[in-house]
């Protein structure tokens, strides 16, 4: 008897399982920045495709035919935007998806920044938001906002675990103030070899030196290099990000 009643049980667990996760709210993230918030917000009412893996560079990805597949079935598709993606476009039309597509950074303010390409330059569109603390508390309510409106009867589950990770980056965000408030601020020189850190410098006083642009595609002139090599000598700048 109480083996038929253990095995009735799991049965019914089973099924519960597999219910929540046939009713969980399908999410493609093409951003390993918004995988993490989805999975925070969404926590286990949403079940998150990352297209995206960590390690790969956003700027040379492209979708494969699995990622239009899985993309065809979402119900959200998040991105990074401000043009980091340039096979939206093409995602939207080949996969015929009834998604609703978010383009996260696109609800922000943008860094406007001049950007070399050899011998010659351009005005840019920075699409690095995700080093800014303050973004990422604006990201974190997009996301929450386009989750409840997908799914209105998991507003409080959505908006508790939102309330969490935002919990989570003021904490990170006071941590870094009180870090950085021990270097002095004629110190705050970051060299690095791509010029992703814009927004961080604009929230914590820093000042980059870039080799490369926005993107790889980006390569410095001769005399670019020339210029950061005395940059770097003449401010004393002893660490280099690469």
């Amino acid at each position: 008897m109480l083996m038929k009643c253990l095995l009735h049980l799991m049965l019914a667990l089973a099924f519960c399982a597999r219910a929540g996760a046939a009713d969980a709210l399908r999410v493609s993230s093409f951003s390993t920045i918004l995988t993490e918030i989805a999975t925070e917000v969404g926590g286990g009412r949403v079940s998150v495709h990352a297209h995206l893996k960590p390690g790969v560079d956003p700027h040379d990805f492209q979708p494969k035919p699995d990622d239009l597949r899985t993309v065809a079935t979402a119900q959200i598709v998040l991105l990074s935007a401000k043009h980091l993606e340039a096979y939206v476009g093409k995602l939207k039309e080949a996969t015929g998806s009834r998604a609703t597509f978010v383009e996260v950074g696109d609800a922000m303010p943008s860094l406007k920044l001049t950007v070399e390409h050899g011998d010659h330059s351009h005005d840019g569109e920075d699409p690095h938001w995700w080093h800014s603390i303050a973004n990422m508390r604006r990201a974190t309510k997009i996301v929450r906002d386009a989750f409840i409106a997908a799914s209105p009867g998991d507003r409080a589950a959505f908006t508790a675990n939102a309330a969490r990770y935002l919990t989570a980056l003021d904490t990170l965000h006071a941590w870094t103030k009180a870090k950085l408030a021990e270097l002095p601020r004629s110190s705050r020189k970051l060299v690095t070899s791509h010029d992703a850190f814009q927004y961080f410098a604009r929230d914590y006083g820093f000042t980059i030196y870039a080799i490369e642009g926005f993107s790889h595609a980006d390569q410095p002139s001769s005399a670019k290099v020339a210029r950061i090599i005395a940059a770097i000598r003449a401010q004393g700048v002893k660490a280099v990000c690469p």
